[in-house]
């Protein structure tokens, strides 16, 4: 296995594993790389426990770390996931919020691990970028929301 440059180091309690296994199952070029075991104790777990696991989602590298009840996960960082479908918004939507997770406004949800997605139709981003009216109408549209309905962006856009 390659070490990546650069990974995205995600902490957890202690279901690193579990988080990757959902992931993998729930995006494409997804998958998990290795799974390492503590060769000692530390201070949230004993020798054996699973400390690291290597994984991708949607072919970003990233490292789950169970460090325990020490830190906790905040909207300060989240995955952003683009998709180009209402079947595929609803589909990884509804993965994340009915698998334990929490649903929030504008895009966002949380996975039962307390990682934050934004789950964005290419529709509102590119909408957003064309500044002026259009944006402001499609932004205003989103304020709205919680799942995003690319039908209510789509006519918003058209004014």
């Amino acid at each position: 296995m390659t070490i990546p440059k650069n990974s995205i180091c995600l902490w957890y309690d202690r279901e690193a594993e579990a988080a990757a296994t959902f992931y993998a199952a729930t995006f494409p070029d997804s998958e998990v790389r290795s799974v390492q075991t503590a060769p000692a104790d530390f201070p949230s777990g004993s020798k054996g426990d699973t400390l690291l696991v290597m994984f991708t989602v949607l072919g970003i590298p990233c490292i789950g770390l169970n460090g325990g009840p020490a830190f906790i996960q905040s909207e300060a960082f989240s995955f952003q996931i683009a998709t180009d479908t209402q079947e595929e918004t609803d589909h990884y939507w509804y993965a994340i919020t009915r698998n334990g997770g929490l649903e929030s406004v504008c895009g966002w949800c949380k996975d039962r691990w307390g990682i934050s997605w934004q789950i964005t139709p290419r529709v509102l981003t590119e909408a957003l970028a064309t500044g002026g009216p259009t944006a402001t109408r499609a932004f205003n549209a989103m304020m709205d929301m919680d799942r995003i309905d690319i039908a209510g962006i789509e006519a918003a856009i058209r004014g």
